[in-house]
């Protein structure tokens, strides 16, 4: 447990670190998914580093791409490239490039524009069922993501398939670049409505590691359906001056003062 807590602690250092070297990049929702891609990258995800393009891995999208520094930073924490690379984001030079693709090892599927992630998760998804693999399949969404058409496309595509390698997870923190989800589009009650597509749906505290162990064990233990879990999060999580604060949604440049600031924040 204290493992995985500092595990999403790294994540959301090498994240900061990586989006102030950048002198841009996305902070709120990077800070906000670190609880959540840690325990994915070091409890429930069957990944070998070692192999990036194993044909039985599980897969991964993050859906919600501009908050690849800390995809990035968990797949570097997880031995896919050196960490040092992390700070590397976005330089034109270099292979981490401002939202997820292929070509970047770790990397299942290309993301940026908000809605692509779950249609491509549910395609690999079913591409087991017919291949006969065993793998799992994981999606990462953000608020952006639940207002897209082709996500509610794939939901019900999803349901009516009963696709139960399948498991949705939503970063839920509630702001966006322009203003409240629920003042932007509101998308509620989102339990209800997934629910009545034939998805099992869990709510839990995004940060909290227990809870969201539970959660993906039971996404596990489906045979019928396929599953999404809500996770509460906190944009900005982690570092005082940025939580629940929309400016820091992004792309964001850093003063130095603010950047150590952050460091000594998330050291705390």
């Amino acid at each position: 447990m204290n493992d995985l807590r500092e595990l999403a602690r790294k994540i959301r250092v090498l994240a900061i670190e990586a989006i102030y070297c950048a002198r841009s990049g996305h902070p709120g929702g990077s800070l906000s998914a670190a609880d959540i891609l840690g325990v994915l990258y070091f409890e429930e995800l069957r990944v070998d580093p070692t192999q990036p393009r194993w044909i039985d891995r599980d897969r991964f999208i993050l859906s919600k791409g501009h908050a690849c520094p800390a995809l990035y930073a968990a797949l570097a924490l997880k031995g896919f490239f050196p960490a040092e690379d992390v700070r590397s984001l976005r330089k034109i030079d270099h292979y981490l490039e401002g939202h997820p693709d292929v070509k970047i090892p770790g990397v299942d599927a290309p993301s940026g524009s908000l809605g692509m992630g779950l249609s491509q998760g549910l395609g690999m998804a079913l591409g087991a069922r017919y291949g006969k693999r065993s793998f799992r399949t994981y999606v990462l969404l953000g608020d952006g993501d639940m207002q897209e058409g082709n996500t509610w496309e794939a939901f019900m595509a999803a349901g009516h398939h009963k696709v139960a390698s399948l498991t949705a997870i939503l970063d839920y923190n509630g702001l966006q670049g322009e203003d409240l989800v629920t003042k932007q589009m509101n998308y509620n009650p989102i339990a209800e409505k997934l629910t009545a597509f034939g998805w099992n749906v869990q709510e839990v505290d995004g940060h909290n590691i227990d809870q969201l162990r539970a959660a993906l064990a039971a996404a596990r233990s489906e045979c019928d359906r396929p599953s999404f879990i809500l996770a509460r999060t906190v944009k900005g999580k982690g570092v005082e001056f940025m939580e629940n604060q929309q400016v820091w949604h992004g792309s964001s440049t850093l003063t130095n003062e603010q950047y150590q600031q952050s460091l000594k924040g998330l050291e705390a």
